[in-house]
This record gives structure tokens, C-alpha cells and sequence, in this order.
């Protein structure tokens, strides 16, 4: 399937050129041992190398919403990180029209500060100033329903909770290219209903949205077209429905 026929009047904001990630690892036979010099050294073993991603090539075009879906060990995390430009390639290449922003359940927070503190350090992050952070303040503690909370250390905050902040803070800046590493997966049925509808306005402010998610009806919901990722190749890009269902029949085969 190919997601990028009859778009050439579309505009192209993510170009990924047959892309190559390879990680470079260890790998032993036997556990690691202490060296007179204090140092662990391995005994037996070498490099091995992880061929993550291999040759993807696909082209995102303004205000589209892409999911991107793949058992565990697949390579999504991995393309998105390639994307961002926190993962090099081994060969090809990512070319973008503006830079892309991650949105992920796993980005760190300073557990010792409170959510205000954080929503405060998020948004410079982002590149609000800080008069512009504090008219946003009440309207991302409103998104992420921590009215009562916001001013407790974020140690005290359950992960979803944390995950809701996270999405609020990101999703209250306009991107032109914005990556949801399972952010749609926290909170309760309401909570990921509004998220999704946010993810929606960003999409169709002329916004590019990649949603990766296990979740196949956040997918569903959300994307009007999906990668699926298997073993680090691009198996299948193209509409939503046409994938999944490949996607679901192929798990359903093994």
C-alpha cells in the first residue's frame, strides 16, 4: 500500500529517505567481572549490532494525522526518535520543513518541583515567554483536571496523571509537526476523547500529527492514515482502515 498517491498539489513537511538506524550493543555469554583496576570487562562475547530500522522511505504532507502501529520491538519508537533527530541514522536520511516536537508518556519532569513549576519550565521549553505561560496557566490545569493538585510536588502524581500534565503542556502550543508516543493511552475514556479532539485541532490548523499507539481505536479515531511497522521495515502505508485490517489479519495468522 502507498499512502502518498494523489497528493502531488499537497505539501510534503516529513521526508524519511530509505532509512537505516543500527544501534551498536554488547553482547555476552557471560556475566561481566571486576578487573584489578576496578573496571568491569566482559570475558567472552563482541558487538552486535541492532539493525532497528531498514530502508523506510515515506513522505508526510501538511495537515495530515499518520498512525503508526507495530508489535513491541518493531521500530516505532525508533522512527520517531529518527524524526526528532535524537537517533542518528546508520544510512539515509530524515528531511523536515520545520522541527518536530515529541510527545511521549516518558518524558522527564523534575519530581521535586509542582505541577505549576512544571508547567512553567514546560512552556519555556517550548518557547513561550514566560507572560505567555501564565495567561495559558489555568487553561492547561483546566485540560489536564489537576485543579486540586497543581501546586503538589509532581513526585506525588500518579503516572497518569503526570502523562495528562505532559499532554496538556504540549498540546497547548500550535506544532506544525508534533509526534504522541502513546499520550493517548493514560487517563480514562473522556480524558483520551479530548485529547483526540485536541490532536484534531493541531491536525487541522495545517498542523502534521504521527500518533503512535497500541490502542487500534485511538488509531481509528484519530489518523486517516497508517504505517505499520514490522521488524523494522515498512510492511504497509496507506488509509487507516485498509492497514489495520492487514495489520489485524496478519496477528491474527500467527
Amino acid at each position: 500500500m502507498d499512502g502518498t498517491e494523489n497528493v502531488t498539489d499537497r505539501v510534503p513537511v516529513v521526508i524519511v529517505d530509505d532509512l537505516h538506524v543500527k544501534y551498536r550493543v554488547f553482547a555476552s555469554g557471560r556475566a561481566a567481572r571486576r578487573t584489578k583496576t576496578g573496571l568491569l570487562s566482559r570475558t567472552q562475547g563482541g558487538v552486535r549490532y541492532v539493525h532497528a530500522l531498514k530502508g523506510v522511505s515515506f513522505t508526510a504532507y501538511q495537515n495530515e494525522s499518520i498512525g503508526v502501529i507495530g508489535a513491541n520491538g518493531s521500530g516505532k519508537s525508533t522512527l520517531m526518535r529518527a524524526i526528532v533527530g535524537l537517533t542518528p541514522p546508520h544510512s539515509g536520511a530524515v528531511f523536515a520543513s520545520s522541527r518536530p516536537n515529541l510527545l511521549g508518556v516518558g518524558a522527564a519532569l523534575m519530581p521535586n518541583l509542582s505541577g505549576e513549576s512544571n508547567i512553567v519550565l514546560g512552556g519555556l521549553a517550548l518557547g513561550f515567554p514566560k507572560k505567555e505561560i501564565a495567561g495559558m496557566r489555568d487553561g492547561i490545569v483546566e485540560f489536564a483536571e489537576l485543579q486540586e493538585f497543581i501546586d503538589l510536588p509532581m513526585r506525588t502524581y500518579s503516572s497518569g496523571m503526570q502523562a495528562r500534565l505532559k499532554f496538556a503542556i504540549a498540546a497547548s502550543k500550535q506544532h506544525e509537526i508534533l509526534i504522541v508516543d502513546e499520550a493517548l493511552s493514560v487517563g480514562d475514556k473522556r480524558f483520551q476523547k479530548r485529547s483526540e479532539a485536541r490532536i484534531r485541532e493541531i491536525r487541522d490548523a495545517a498542523g502534521t500529527i504521527f500518533l503512535v499507539s497500541h490502542s487500534h481505536q485511538s488509531i481509528r479515531d484519530t489518523c486517516s492514515r497508517t504505517l505499520w511497522l514490522n521488524k523494522g521495515e515498512l510492511m504497509a502505508d496507506g488509509p487507516t482502515e485498509e492497514v489495520m485490517a492487514a495489520y489485524e489479519a496478519h496477528r491474527s495468522a500467527q
